[in-house]
């Protein structure tokens, strides 16, 4: 692991949908050995931030570091085959 501050670093995603902005310049850093949770209102791009850091959907803009690596995985069989899991919200999904 590299001299991080963040084991996790989203910093300015970007996702659009038809007619939809979903995320703009969205934020996320996660220190090492820290509990952390994701809120907002419904619609508030919660899942779509997660989805593209699971490589379900690919962010238009932005960029993902995991112990300050740049990151961009390829699907969900990418994210964990490198240590990266989610626990979706919609079991349909599983």
């Amino acid at each position: 692991m590299a001299d991080n501050e963040y084991v996790l670093e989203m910093i300015d995603i970007e996702k659009q949908f038809p007619g939809v902005k979903a995320l703009d310049h969205a934020q996320l850093k996660l220190r090492p050995g820290t509990v952390h949770a994701l809120m907002g209102e419904n619609g508030a791009g919660k899942s779509t931030l997660m989805k593209c850091l699971f490589g379900v959907y690919k962010e238009d803009k932005g960029t993902i570091y995991i112990n300050g690596v740049e990151t961009h995985f390829a699907g969900p069989k990418n994210a964990l085959d490198n240590g990266v899991a989610m626990v979706h919200q919609e079991l349909n999904q599983v």
